[in-house]
């Protein structure tokens, strides 16, 4: 396993101009537009600005639009239009919703005393997923990367604050993802939050349910050292 994706094994395989020494390679959607025509062309051009798909990928997702009904090929292209047309942040936590508030916000059921921190709204569905978590959530719509120019005023952090000040939050869990971005925001939310007198935790990481500790790395297994707790 190289963890690489696609998109990295095709640019691996490309091949070097004699002329600059550099690597150069035909953009995928011209080559097919020449071979196919340029309404396939544009497909797999299209496809490729999707994270994670590569050429071949792209090329066997065109292939099967065209071999759809024209009816299905025409749903899943109104489908895209409504889903721009139609969504948008929630005004208080950044979850995606058609309505100006999202409905976990709306529910008066929700622990509103426990605030889950993340930094995207995707990452609110596969929590939600779980079942477990019943408090609110705050997306920031990313993370700090200094290197990237991303900055706290580029990420929700103000709204953050602004709902921790209200009086109502008790305790802020930081999910932001196990990385070099995802740790550094949440040292940094951290010592913003602190100060508000509020209780600040972060979500353990360790070894997956089913797992083998034999093929987990280091920082996994030291993570769930760390990470344990008393049965």
């Amino acid at each position: 396993m190289t963890g690489k994706s696609e998109r990295d094994m095709e640019k691996d395989q490309e091949i070097p101009s004699p002329a600059s020494g550099r690597t150069k390679r035909e953009k995928a959607g011209d080559q097919d537009a020449r071979i196919s025509g340029k309404a396939l062309g544009r497909m797999v051009e299209s496809f490729m600005k999707f994270p994670g798909i590569g050429r071949k990928s792209a090329e066997r997702l065109a292939f099967s639009v065209l071999s759809m009904p024209k009816e299905e090929a025409s749903g899943i292209a109104q489908a895209i239009i409504d889903l721009k047309n139609s969504s948008r942040y929630c005004a208080v936590c950044n979850n995606i919703t058609e309505d100006d508030v999202c409905v976990i916000c709306r529910d008066p059921r929700r622990d509103e005393t426990a605030l889950c921190v993340v930094e995207e709204p995707s990452n609110i569905l596969v929590l939600e997923k779980s079942g477990t978590f019943r408090g609110k959530y705050h997306a920031l719509l990313g993370a700090l990367s200094p290197l990237d120019g991303v900055g706290p005023e580029d990420l929700k952090i103000n709204g953050l604050l602004d709902r921790i000040k209200a009086g109502v939050v008790k305790e802020v869990i930081l999910a932001t993802n196990p990385t070099v971005k995802g740790e550094t925001t949440a040292l940094y939310l951290a010592k913003v939050i602190k100060p508000l007198g509020v209780s600040v935790t972060r979500i353990a990481y360790g070894l997956p349910v089913g797992g083998d500790i034999e093929y987990a790395d280091e920082n996994t297994v030291q993570r769930a050292l760390q990470g344990r707790r008393e049965m």
